[in-house]
């Protein structure tokens, strides 16, 4: 199978590259091979390629850069999933479409599952909700697949945040009344590699198992990082983010395992695994 990987350079794309690579053939593109904003040059790009999947990774995914970045916020996750439909409409081509729990408002109080009715608060949960709707209207033949907190070994996130953050200070505040799953991308990407080999279309919830506070995170990456720190829980209100954020959004991978589909290993075994190459990584360096 010929699969089109947008993003190809982002933390979930380089995960996505090395899986999908293993029984495909994948053509890797970034905003240098073509602009998804721009609807021509989006759907010459594609139809020249002629892929069977174009998986979309390309995102803007700055919570809080969106809050103030409006335009650009619709420009990428809407407008820009809406052209990679439309070329995808015009080959015949499937899409798989990255999304997020925070299409969610968190007001539910336990998991969400995809039939769940979604009420986004922020303008990053709003763009990228605006992405699905075109997706699900101009396509038969999608995935959308919705998952939380992502972290890998290929970008900037939250482990990484809390180390680098601890070898400069002795005590850090941490938001502990939002909920979610840290979910792994190279647990996500074998997922996706697995979705698209059968035309099971339609919504999919995908996360790592288990769920967790931002605070109680924390305090598992240091745990098994080895780092003594101390970590002090604080709210949503007090720590004060420009972007309003659900307060539990964990995702019921429901129609995942309605498929046959084995849950994605827990959170907390992922993330030895990562804090694992991590050191590795700087043993080599």
């Amino acid at each position: 199978m010929k699969v089109l990987l947008t993003g190809s350079n982002g933390m979930l794309g380089t995960d996505l590259i090395k899986v999908l690579s293993k029984e495909n053939e994948v053509i890797a593109s970034t905003r240098k091979d073509f602009d998804i904003t721009d609807i021509n040059g989006t759907i010459n790009y594609i139809k020249e390629v002629k892929p069977d999947v174009v998986v979309h990774s390309a995102a803007y995914t700055d919570v809080d850069g969106c809050e103030s970045n409006i335009d650009t916020a619709y420009k990428v996750n809407a407008i820009g999933a809406r052209n990679v439909a439309t070329a995808c409409n015009e080959i015949d081509a499937a899409m798989v479409y990255i999304s997020t729990d925070y299409v969610f408002d968190g007001s539910k109080g336990e998991a969400y599952t995809e039939f769940d009715t979604v009420n986004p608060l922020s303008i990053y949960g709003k763009s990228k909700l605006a992405g699905e709707n075109y997706v699900k209207g101009l396509l038969n033949k999608y995935y959308i697949v919705r998952t939380s907190w992502l972290y890998g070994m290929n970008g900037k996130n939250f482990v990484t945040t809390m180390l680098n953050l601890s070898k400069k200070m002795d005590s850090l505040s941490v938001v502990n009344d939002q909920i979610g799953s840290p979910t792994y991308t190279p647990d996500l990407a074998e997922a996706i590699s697995k979705l698209i080999q059968k035309p099971t279309y339609g919504i999919f919830n995908i996360t790592n198992s288990d769920y967790c506070s931002w605070y109680d995170y924390a305090k598992l990456i240091f745990d098994i990082a080895n780092i003594d720190i101390e970590v002090n829980p604080t709210t949503t209100e007090e720590f004060n983010r420009p972007a309003p954020r659900p307060k539990y959004s964990v995702l019921e991978n429901y129609c995942w395992k309605l498929e046959g589909y084995k849950p994605l290993r827990p959170y907390k075994e992922a993330l030895r695994e990562y804090i694992r190459e991590l050191e590795k990584e700087s043993i080599r360096e």
